[in-house]
């Protein structure tokens, strides 16, 4: 693992295995003077606390983790989400993948994913998991509006729009699930190492 400095008050903790990265981020957050911890694709920022954990011990912590335990309740947490393979894309992805859309549909749905960072907007998630065989490129001009609950790929990852907004994800389905809600605690339905599982509509 890589450890550097991030300012005074931070490390940024670079896993070998980016798939580690919600472990991290959850071992990080249950250190004692850890007062923030933020997943991204590859890393975690940890910001602490100077006055109850120092740099060195932080760095010691992190370097010793065991990554492959995560969280119990982050790990065990599995949301299904209901979706209607019903896409804009969802024809040019099987094209692409020189797959039938039906064979689209059983390799997405039949996939176990898992959040490894959250960013965009508010509730946008994006998931580990998905086949290689539908790491697709985004379109290379976006479109201006995408409708909110809309089930997408890139790369190697699989999202979902929680509300209307420009994007440039290839589109496969659509589900009705409330991602984002401010009611709710915590507002994301989806967070950091949260298994989902989908399931055709």
């Amino acid at each position: 693992m890589r450890i550097a400095p991030y300012g005074e008050r931070a490390l940024l903790a670079e896993p070998d295995d980016p798939h580690d990265v919600p472990s991290l981020r959850a071992l990080a957050a249950d250190q004692d003077g850890v007062v923030d911890a933020v997943a991204g694709a590859r890393a975690v920022l940890a910001v602490f606390d100077p006055a109850r954990l120092t740099a060195e011990r932080l760095h010691a912590l992190l370097a010793s983790a065991d990554l492959a335990a995560s969280r119990p309740d982050v790990a065990d947490r599995t949301v299904e989400l209901a979706v209607r393979y019903d896409g804009a894309d969802l024809a040019a992805v099987a094209e692409a993948a020189r797959l039938s859309p039906a064979e689209v549909v059983e390799k997405h749905a039949s996939a176990d994913y898992r959040v490894r960072f959250c960013g965009f907007s508010p509730g946008f998630a994006y998931l580990d998991g998905l086949d290689a065989r539908l790491h697709v490129a985004r379109h290379r001009t976006p479109r201006t509006s995408v409708p909110a609950g809309s089930v997408a790929i890139a790369g190697e990852f699989t999202g979902i729009y929680p509300r209307s907004s420009p994007g440039g994800w290839q589109l496969l389905g659509t589900t009705d699930a409330a991602l984002w809600d401010v009611s709710r605690d915590p507002p994301a339905l989806l967070t950091p190492g949260t298994r989902v599982r989908f399931v055709p509509a």
